[in-house]
């Protein structure tokens, strides 16, 4: 089989080193494998998504010398496919209306000792858990626009034991098998407020759609592996390998990122940056 690899980038800023690291790493690693290279557009948030920013992502990446199948997949057309997720899992009795906000979630997790995820963000509080119907559609008569979470404790019991392969993408590496821990995450959202699906539901539906056989992506995403371990499994998808390389970071050790504004892939091309000065900059 050939092996399947995607490059899945959100447009809400302009690329900077960090994505042309993990761009031109996965590349390689795709045509290391004689592997064929996808590209998906992750623009499920409409604040944040614009046409333009999509254009300049994939300027960018042609100037890199990446080169994609086409059509290029895009999220904001593929939310059926997110509903009918959801309502697999909700007729597995997983998933369940959350209707507490910020503020209440603060409040409720101000205690010590209360868990968090291994991002830092405090497990969502069990109050909405079992509300009885009655209340759930009162709500909704009245207007509340809920989340809707993984019920997280269920969904471990179901599916038991899990674990995946890390380093598969990688010709040069060992693959090693990692015990999944999804419970550490909670319970996650699976569909925004705003939008009927969020980055875990999404990315496990569309890896699965475009028949991704190989994922590879940054370290700071190691950790949620889990939690799309535990949605293949539950949703009865595929099993990617995954390859978690290292991030390019500023010179206080910080990730680049799109919202402090770091020096972006068009600034180093006005400054006339070649793609191999790129590569070198980067360490490739």
């Amino acid at each position: 089989m050939t092996p399947v690899f995607r490059f899945a980038p959100s447009p809400n800023g302009r690329l900077h080193l960090g994505h042309a690291y993990a761009a031109m790493r996965d590349y390689d690693l795709c045509r290391r494998a004689g592997g064929r290279f996808l590209l998906r557009i992750e623009d499920i948030d409409p604040e944040r998504s614009r046409p333009q920013f999509e254009a300049a992502i994939l300027d960018d990446l042609a100037w890199l010398g990446l080169v994609w199948e086409e059509p290029v997949m895009r999220q904001s057309e593929r939310m059926d496919a997110y509903r009918a997720a959801l309502d697999r899992l909700r007729e597995l009795g997983l998933l369940y209306p959350a209707f507490m906000s910020r503020k209440e979630i603060a409040e409720a997790t101000a205690g010590p000792g209360w868990p968090r995820d291994p991002d830092g963000a405090p497990h969502y509080p069990p109050r909405d858990r079992d509300l009885p119907a009655a209340e759930v559609e009162h709500r909704l008569a009245e207007g509340a626009r809920p989340a809707l979470r993984l019920r997280m404790d269920r969904a471990v019991a179901e599916a038991g034991d899990l674990h995946w392969i890390e380093g598969g993408a990688d010709s040069n590496g060992t693959d090693e098998r990692r015990t999944a821990d999804p419970a550490a995450w909670g319970d996650v959202i699976l569909a925004r407020r705003d939008v009927p699906t969020s980055y875990h539901l999404a990315v496990v539906v569309d890896d699965a759609y475009q028949g991704v056989t190989h994922v590879v992506r940054g370290r700071d995403l190691l950790h949620a592996t889990s939690v799309h371990v535990l949605l293949q499994h539950l949703l009865g998808l595929p099993r990617p390998h995954y390859h978690h390389h290292r991030l390019i970071v500023d010179a206080t050790g910080a990730k680049l990122s799109k919202s402090a504004r770091d020096t972006t892939l068009a600034d180093l091309r006005a400054d006339g940056a070649t793609p191999a000065e790129i590569r070198d900059m980067v360490g490739l």
